[in-house]
């Protein structure tokens, strides 16, 4: 059935709600519509028993029941919340108080028209139409217009009316809005319902005030726009503040680079302050001449080299001979580091390196010295970054760009030459190599001399013996052995330094530091001097061994005991049967153990003694050629390339020498087995003996070094006791022995 349009008077829609508004624009829809619409909408249909539409009663619902409406109190307007929709258009109070307006000038056209237009704007063209058929207010020009465009925005017949066009144009939150701006009330000042149910009238003295409470998904969608903006905001700030401090940096370094600019320096050293690299004095000294008459080479059309290149291991005083030559010919001399040059700004290299040698050519003549050459002259490739390039292309460039009578000489020192760029070490560069080795016995014992002059030095003190036993010392090593030993002398409240205070230095340069607060175990103690003492017999009844220097039990550095050799003098090359006794000394300490405790009872301790007999062993299958097998053929360069049959071929050859050498160091031991025990007692008392001392003790003779009494008995294995020359000491068990008796070693 059709539903019966009603006859409507509204005069006020300041309280209407959303389900009074449905209702009324059902009074000008057909049923078919509606029906249509009831099965769209979200709102329910209900059955009104009034049809005029200030007697209808009101949900205080909205269709998703977010909103409700509360009576409130009369305010002032400015109190009132005003509440805007999300894309623009007028307020729904905006729209309340216009509707108020055309209500109370019901003959006024204009405030109709106005009330109309703001209904337009709202899209809300059902409330127009409704407005302007019920004849009870003003018409003119305009309001026609609106209410033409008003039906056309219905769809044309609104009588008819369009479901289609009514569901795209009165959508559920328009209803909303309609029923938040618009409130039914009786034409004729008929009492409201829902006024009255609520406590205000609806009349102009007694006003209803609504709330409009904001939805669910609009305050989520406001908050993370919100966010959004604020995060984005942030995130432009930080990056500006980022930008301007690196900016700020960027300025305060621009100055940096002057502050390592290298400036001229008059050196005090002298060629006698140099000692132990006669030979590269020799060379030197042609530079000084130049750099003192310059005329005297170029009249006879000679040429000197632009650079000179010193190579030698660190320590061996390549900056000192050059600060030698700038001081013994009188001239300024320029140093800076290879590692001074670049920074992380690109260009700062090349620029470095133009200064340097425009300052260098302004103070001739003069010397520049690049120590660690390595840094910015090793070889190029193609993955090396740009300003790199740059530095070493811009040094060439001014190798080549002085001639020889502006007076400068660069000099440069390096640790691997093998890394410089060829490019720098050719001719008419740095062409000119001068070796600075290690310092000979007769260098070492000079430079003894020179350090010990401002040192108060015993009377009793060898400096033969001292360099003697320093082989291999750099000049830096020895400068440092006579501070140490004068340090420890000072410590010991003596007036002068004495030959043990030597001692104690070089022991622990080459030895480490003594540990004697490690806690160490008697068992361990004792294997321990079982072990250095296989190391020491195997070295002292091996005629072709190298001199024992000194054998000790005290922890030093990561060792629990130490068997140390020197020789006497030094040696440049070795031959085949000084190697092998070399693998028979490091196969000593396992011998012992295996003597003495069993083989399965052999420690840990001979790792490194078997890493060192391996590698000898190696050495001499494949770079020495002293494997009958495999011949005289170098394997070791292309080591990766070789096939399988080969490597395993190295590998046999290889654990063939180290199981030989064992097998010598074992029969040493076995027929020198008393000689084992009293040297291992006196280890164990003593901790420390010297060549000297242990052939005095292997002798019988009581030493008179203070003991270092055992803070436990110890107990020797049962069968060992009534060795000859043994005392009834007893010893402590092998490791991991629990009845200490000798089985093990008589199975071995």
């Amino acid at each position: 059935m059709a539903f019966q349009a009603p006859v409507l008077r509204p005069q006020s829609f300041a309280t209407a709600t959303t389900s009074g508004v449905r209702p009324l624009m059902s009074t000008f829809l057909t049923a078919s519509p509606w029906r249509k619409l009831e099965r769209i909408s979200p709102l329910p249909i209900r059955q009104f028993q009034n049809s005029s539409l200030v007697s209808r009663p009101y949900s205080s619902l909205t269709p998703f029941g977010l909103n409700r409406f509360r009576q409130l109190s009369k305010v002032s307007p400015i109190s009132r919340i005003q509440r805007r929709l999300l894309f623009g258009g007028p307020s729904y109070n905006l729209l309340a108080q216009k509707e108020k307006t055309a209500n109370n000038n019901p003959n006024s056209a204009n405030a109709q028209a106005t009330f109309y237009q703001a209904l337009l704007q709202a899209n809300m063209p059902a409330i127009i139409i409704e407005r302007y058929r019920s004849g009870h207010f003003a018409t003119n020009a305009v309001t026609d217009s609106i209410y033409l465009k008003a039906t056309q925005s219905m769809g044309g017949d609104v009588a008819a009316g369009s479901l289609a066009g009514q569901n795209q144009n009165v959508n559920t939150e328009q209803l909303q809005a309609i029923g938040q701006a618009v409130a039914a009330r009786n034409s004729h000042g008929g009492q409201i319902g829902l006024a009255a149910k609520q406590g205000g009238t609806g009349a102009k003295e007694s006003p209803l005030y609504v709330v409009v409470e904001e939805s669910l998904g609009s305050a989520v969608f406001r908050w993370v726009k919100f966010l959004f903006w604020f995060g984005f905001l942030t995130y432009m700030s930080l990056i500006l503040v980022a930008i301007l401090v690196e900016t700020t940096g960027v300025l305060k370094n621009i100055k940096g680079p002057q502050n390592n600019e290298a400036q001229p320096q008059q050196q005090n050293v002298r060629f006698s302050d140099v000692h132990g690299c006669d030979e590269a004095k020799d060379d030197l000294q042609e530079l000084v001449e130049f750099l003192q008459n310059p005329e005297r080479f170029s009249s006879l059309g000679g040429k000197l080299p632009k650079g000179v290149l010193l190579v030698g291991p660190p320590g061996t005083g390549k900056t000192l001979l050059a600060r030698a030559v700038a001081g013994e010919a009188g001239v300024p001399f320029f140093y800076m580091s290879g590692s001074e040059f670049d920074e992380v700004y690109v260009g700062v290299g090349a620029k470095r390196v133009r200064e340097l040698f425009s300052q260098a050519r302004t103070k001739s003549p003069a010397i520049i010295f690049i120590d660690e050459l390595d840094a910015i002259g090793a070889k190029r490739n193609e993955r090396d970054a740009a300003y790199v390039k740059q530095t070493l292309n811009q040094l060439l460039t001014e190798l080549d760009g002085f001639s020889q009578t502006e007076g400068v000489i660069i000099i440069g020192a390096t640790n691997y030459p093998q890394l410089l760029d060829k490019a720098l070490t050719r001719p008419g560069r740095f062409d000119r190599k001068v070796v600075v080795d290690l310092p000979d016995v007769r260098g070492r014992i000079d430079i003894l001399r020179h350090h010990m002059k401002d040192v108060q030095v015993s009377t009793d003190v060898d400096l033969a013996v001292l360099a003697r036993g320093t082989p291999g010392f750099s000049g830096a090593e020895l400068e440092n052995l006579v501070n140490q030993a004068a340090i420890k002398a000072s410590r010991d409240h003596k007036n002068k330094v004495g030959p043990r205070d030597f001692d104690w230095a070089k022991d622990k340069i080459m030895m480490g530091a003594e540990a004697r607060s490690r806690v160490i175990q008697d068992k361990d103690k004792l294997s321990t001097a079982y072990h250095e003492a296989g190391h020491a017999l195997v070295a002292y009844f091996t005629q072709s061994s190298m001199p024992l220097y000194k054998i000790t039990i005290v922890p030093r550095g990561m060792a629990l005991g130490i068997t140390h050799f020197l020789p006497e003098m030094d040696t440049v090359s070795r031959n085949y049967t000084e190697y092998l006794t070399d693998i028979d000394v490091s196969m000593g300490g396992r011998a012992a153990e295996e003597l003495i405790y069993g083989a399965d009872k052999v420690t840990s301790g001979i790792s490194a003694d078997i890493q060192n007999a391996t590698n000898t062993a190696f050495n001499l299958v494949t770079r020495f050629g002293y494997s009958k097998k495999l011949g005289n053929v170098d394997l070791s360069s292309n080591y990766d390339r070789l096939s399988s049959e080969t490597k395993q071929e190295i590998e046999a050859e290889v654990r063939r020498l180290v199981e030989e050498g064992r097998v010598r160091a074992t029969t040493i031991l076995t027929e020198k087995r008393h000689e084992l025990e009293v040297l291992t007692k006196a280890l164990i008392e003593y901790e420390t003996l010297t060549k000297e001392e242990m052939e005095r003790v292997l002798k019988g003779e009581k030493l008179d070094k203070l003991e270092s009494t055992p803070s436990a008995p110890l107990m020797l294995p049962e069968s060992l006791q009534a060795a000859p020359g043994l005392s009834n000491t007893q010893h402590p068990p092998g490791p991991g022995s629990t009845t200490g008796s000798g089985e093990a070693a008589d199975g071995a």
